[in-house]
């Protein structure tokens, strides 16, 4: 049995971990996705069993306990072969329903194979110069258990009296923080009543002469003040630490954070940004903000001057809650911790794997870092997971968009629970409206599913919730790959769902701010100006180069709004739904005129009707520049013939009606007479 034609079939352990889960071989046979090696004690008096597969090809341990031990015997042995572990233990067989979560044991050993893309990283670095802000001697008692480690300058607010010291070994000033900016290693601080300490201050400090806006530079910011924090979602800013005046613990805490932070650092790059794709922007004018809207951290801000039409994110600042890639319409922001294709493809294996195992209407579970913890403590001193709820690790839950919602339902799982803590976390928003979306349409094509969040810190409370979670039967057993972005990847999902629904709605309406849906343009009010396909940033609108045509594609609408804000008249209204109907991947024709033909050259531009609109107007307001039958003419003509007209000398357009010839005493004397 072998993978492909070079390499032998991955080897998969089962490890009953001393008999204290129950594993059912013919259900781990038929879906664990490779050639199946159970044990008692694989880390112990087994180990042999694991020495003699490798160097036979990858290799799949469904234990993490011991991990640090098989890692160091298969680096000893020189296994060149992928080494993966997932825990089938605390996540399935450790449950009151143990025996018969065999599908589930298949199903995680299947998924765990499933590569992921290495993760990028974005480098810091910290000179460890830092500023403390501080209010009272607290702030120089934390100077001086650092004064060694960092470079220091201590920020007093001058609302107390604080006592100099014997030596000036850093630098004290007075003045109140007004804003920063920035991230570990490159902060900038705005202060005002700066003002340095008089060297002859004697019992309590004395300061000079004070001036606003200044400016310090720093590395770390330290914050013993207590009053409002300089940053949006403070906690996750890294080098920005914050503890109150009053509270020894925490500053000693803070103490021993801070003297770490000094040298090279390296983060994730949360967000792969794609700004050509982004619809925040077009001529000035403002479409898309769902990103600015829920970004807690400020990492996000409008494009600068010259790249005005897409927004920045700061991958330094970027916290990774995700909201931005969970919300966005074009997939110019995508999560990439992992990609949502990589951790779908994920979800697929683990889905087939399990209905393949013969498990049946199955739960997704999504979680983040805390969940693991829940799950060990309701496996350990509970009744563990229900066997038909399936855990799904993701980096942050906040990050799920609607294709990591809804495609799922289409490889057959039949309910999909994001699990979140008590406390809402960053950028839950994003999450929660891609769930009401989800549910939307769901809905619309006649399916009782409908995915929804479990907000809880207590593992019982985890468990009474998924009990109570309906399972109705799984709407579909498709098995097409994630292939694209998220949004190609929902759309194929929809597209399998359609297909085995009894009765689907052909357009579910979707509630404001979804990213699909109509720009309905009231075509009496539409003069063909064509503004709203110069601004559409994913070409639902387009012109036709051979006439004056406009024409639209909902397949491809975003529902920016720059069209809407754009038009001249006024006359373009969005509607948020999901069109099913084939019509919607077809260009539609949404309005056409006769082109203006040039007498003078038979050239055609603009419209015919465009034309006659303004010579009527000239008319009836009289404008002594066309009473001139030959002069009204000259809209006739293209740009090009009416210069052509008017430098040969045959009209002047320039010249106006005769002036009237001056009076002279003359002509006032004859009107005596």
């Amino acid at each position: 049995m072998t993978d492909s034609a070079n390499q032998p079939a991955r080897t998969v352990f089962a490890c009953s971990c001393e008999d204290s889960m129950v594993l059912d071989g013919k259900a781990l046979a038929r879906g664990c996705g490779g050639r199946l090696r159970s044990a008692e004690q694989l880390c112990r008096s087994q180990l042999d069993r694991f020495l003699a597969a490798l160097g036979q090809g990858d290799i799949t341990v469904g234990c993490t306990q011991e991990a640090p031990l098989f890692r160091q015997e298969a680096e000893a042995a020189g296994h060149a072969g992928a080494l993966d572990f997932v825990n089938i233990r605390e996540q399935a067989g450790w449950s009151e329903e143990g025996a018969q979560a065999g599908p589930k044991m298949a199903a995680l050993l299947a998924a765990t194979a499933v590569p992921m893309p290495p993760t990028p990283l974005v480098p810091l670095e910290s000179q460890g110069i830092a500023l403390i802000l501080g209010r009272d001697a607290a702030a120089l008692d934390l100077a001086e258990q650092l004064k060694e480690k960092l470079d220091l300058t201590v920020l007093l607010t001058g609302e107390a009296e604080v006592a100099p010291r014997p030596q000036a070994e850093y630098p004290v000033l007075r003045g109140r923080a007004r804003n920063a900016t920035g991230w570990l290693g490159s902060f900038a601080v705005t202060i005002d009543g700066f003002a340095a300490a008089s060297p002859s201050s004697r019992a309590a400090y004395r300061w000079g002469s004070a001036r606003d806006g200044a400016t310090s530079q720093c590395d770390l910011i330290l914050d013993l003040t207590g009053g409002s924090p300089l940053f949006p979602a403070h906690e996750v800013r890294q080098g920005y630490l914050r503890a109150a005046p009053e509270d020894a613990a925490a500053i000693a805490r803070l103490a021993a954070q801070a003297a770490e932070l000094v040298g090279g650092f390296e983060k994730p790059r949360f967000i792969r940004f794609e700004a050509g794709l982004c619809a925040h922007a077009r001529n000035k004018r403002t479409g898309c903000t769902r990103c600015l809207d829920l970004c807690p951290t400020g990492a996000i801000t409008p494009g600068a001057e010259g790249h005005w039409e897409s927004v920045a994110i700061s991958a330094e600042i970027c916290a990774g809650c995700g909201a931005c890639a969970a919300v966005c319409p074009t997939g110019a922001a995508q999560y990439a911790l992992p990609p949502t294709d990589a951790l779908l493809r994920r979800i697929r294996t683990l889905l087939l794997a399990y209905r393949a195992a013969g498990g049946q209407a199955p739960t997704l579970l999504l979680h983040g870092g805390g969940g693991e913890a829940m799950l060990d403590a309701l496996s350990r001193h509970g009744p563990g997971l229900p066997a038909h709820v399936l855990p799904v690790r993701v980096n942050e839950p906040t990050a799920a968009d609607l294709a990591l919602l809804v495609a799922p339902f289409a490889w057959g799982a039949s309910d999909l629970r994001v699990l979140l803590p008590a406390h809402r976390p960053h950028g839950a928003e994003g999450v929660l409206r891609n769930l009401d979306y989800a549910a939307a349409l769901l809905a619309g094509l006649g399916l009782p599913h409908a995915p929804g969040a479990i907000e809880t810190d207590d593992p019982f409370t985890l468990r009474e919730a998924l009990e109570a979670a309906p399972r109705p039967a799984p709407a579909a057993g498709a098995e097409f790959l994630p292939m694209g972005a998220p949004r190609e990847i929902l759309k194929a999902a929809l597209g399998a769902l359609r297909e085995a629904a009894e009765s689907p709605a052909i357009a579910i309406p979707l509630p404001a701010a979804a990213p699909f849906g109509e720009a309905r343009v009231a075509v009496e009010g539409c003069t063909l100006c064509l503004a709203c396909t110069m601004v559409c940033p994913t070409g639902a609108f387009a012109a036709n180069p051979e006439r004056p045509e406009l024409s639209f594609l909902e397949d491809a609408c975003v529902q920016c709004g720059l069209c809407a804000s754009t038009c001249p008249e006024k006359v373009i209204t969005l509607s948020p739904r999901l069109n099913l109907a084939p019509e919607a991947a077809i260009r539609q024709v949404v309005k056409q005129e006769e082109p203006a033909i040039c007498p003078g050259c038979a050239k055609a531009f603009g419209t015919r009707a465009s034309i006659d609109r303004v010579k009527a107007r000239l008319r009836a307001k009289g404008h002594w520049m066309f009473q001139d039958p030959a002069r009204l003419g000259l809209l006739d003509l293209c740009e090009d013939c009416r210069v052509g007209v008017a430098t040969s000398g045959q009209l002047d357009p320039y010249a106006g009606p005769a002036r009237p010839r001056p009076k002279t005493s003359e002509d006032y004397l004859r009107e005596r007479e």
